[in-house]
């Protein structure tokens, strides 16, 4: 403002002007204040929480947790079949609901903006995002595991991949829809076919954001334990057959977790450890290799 025009207002004017000026620095700085507490009080209980992991669970860590099975009360053990478990359970879930969750995501935001087929899709979509896990167990229990009176390795893989699907759904459409659609013209304009954009244009861009969406459905259900209660259960023994009873950390952990056993709570906290650090890797993973590739 010219000096000419702030001696345009009276001094009733300016007075106004000024208390408001100090009014707007006040609320600014307690909003400021607010915010900044907020996000000291969750800092602080993260940072308390990642401590005390990293207390216990090192203290439970040996050679032993790795080479040995899941042991009875008082008697010494490791979690190999549990980790093996949870990292194939794991993986074939994510490997099952990624092409499902990416290509649905694809026809969302490409094809189904303004359809009665796209808007059925999000609505389901947004009930399975929301669904307890839990409820998703017992789909699967009621679908497959008391048709074939057993309970399996096979039966998890299928609660894991319904968890890991609305992620990835939600993810990919979300980054495709950020996606200028200048680029989308531009392909267009020299004649190349819709899929061909898809595929080398739109996905490309958003390749960064689809594989933290993936990053993200896999930090998700590696700590699920209510899906596997009612689907592979758990097993003390080491086993890779799909159609068998098969540990996990998160069922492990549960179990141990609530003994009153000493070396179980020991190997609790090591599970707990490990599916923590293993999250952490996977997102520094990400975030590192496509930090640069937008």
């Amino acid at each position: 403002m010219s000096v000419n025009a702030a001696a345009a207002f009276t001094p009733a004017q300016q007075a106004s002007r000024l208390a408001m000026h100090r009014r707007r620095k006040v609320v600014n700085v307690i909003a400021l204040t607010l915010s900044l507490s907020a996000m000291a009080f969750g800092l602080f209980w993260l940072v308390w929480i990642l401590i005390e992991t990293f207390r216990l669970g090192v203290g439970g860590l040996n050679l032993a947790v790795f080479t040995e099975m899941t042991p009875p009360p008082q008697a010494e053990g490791g979690l190999a079949n549990a980790i093996f478990g949870s990292i194939t359970m794991a993986g074939l879930a994510t490997l099952l609901g990624t092409p499902i969750g990416v290509m649905a995501g694809i026809y969302l935001a490409e094809y189904g903006q303004k359809t009665w087929l796209g808007a059925i899709t999000r609505f389901i979509n947004d009930i399975l995002l929301s669904a307890p896990s839990i409820v998703i167990g017992l789909f699967i229990y009621a679908a497959v595991v008391a048709q074939v009176k057993s309970f399996s390795g096979f039966a998890g893989v299928l609660a894991l991949a319904l968890i890991v699907i609305p992620v990835v759904i939600r993810q990919t459409e979300n980054m495709l829809s950020l996606i200028p659609n200048a680029l989308r013209e531009a392909a267009y304009a020299l004649g190349t076919p819709k899929w061909k954009v898809i595929s080398a244009v739109t996905l490309k861009a958003s390749r960064a954001g689809i594989i933290t969406g993936i990053m993200l459905a896999v930090a998700r259900i590696a700590g699920e334990t209510a899906p596997l209660l009612f689907t592979a259960l758990s097993n003390q023994f080491w086993t890779s057959d799909l159609r068998e009873p098969m540990a996990s950390l998160p069922v492990t952990i549960f179990k141990f977790a609530m003994s009153p056993y000493e070396n179980w709570q020991k190997l609790a906290w090591a599970g707990v450890f490990l599916i923590t650090l293993g999250v952490l890797a996977l997102n520094i993973l990400a975030r590192v290799l496509f930090r640069n590739k937008h």
